[in-house]
């Protein structure tokens, strides 16, 4: 079986898998990094979203022989040592978890939205009309997202 190095959080991971094991199983099940959730496994819904140097991807669909040399940051590395990540706060402060289920990846997708560049509200909402959530979070999601882009950056 190969063996992979991936640059996960920051850190660097040593994995043998299949080379078409999805990314999302590598994470869970191999490194023990269940933040990033599986939803669909059709990439569809969103809750498996990371980032691949910079990018919002969906790492259900992602296989492990792609990510090998690159930056992959999931929910666990989004906050740095100064503190939670802008997106992060936002949700924090709009009390938007329900079930939390799609959170990570919703979080994952308009962070990378937002670290892009695309700070308005509307931005983000297009960023995250991908995103799936089954509990109805909707409203507060866009409260996190009006608070976020209503603080100085």
């Amino acid at each position: 079986m190969p063996r992979y190095r991936l640059r996960v959080n920051g850190r660097d991971h040593e994995v043998e898998a299949e080379s078409d094991m999805p990314l999302l199983w590598v994470l869970r099940d191999l490194l023990g990094l269940t933040g990033t959730r599986y939803g669909c496994g059709i990439g569809q819904c969103g809750s498996c979203t990371v980032h691949l140097d910079g990018m919002a991807v969906r790492s259900c669909l992602l296989p492990v022989a792609q990510t090998a040399g690159r930056q992959i940051v999931t929910i666990e590395g989004l906050a740095s040592g100064e503190g939670l990540h802008p997106v992060q706060q936002a949700w924090l402060d709009a009390a938007v978890a329900q079930c939390g289920y799609c959170q990570s990846g919703m979080i994952m997708q308009a962070a990378a939205a937002w670290d892009a560049g695309q700070r308005t509200q509307q931005a983000l909402e297009a960023a995250l009309a991908g995103n799936l959530c089954r509990c109805g979070s909707h409203e507060q999601i866009r409260e996190a997202l009006r608070l976020l882009t209503e603080k100085p950056s």
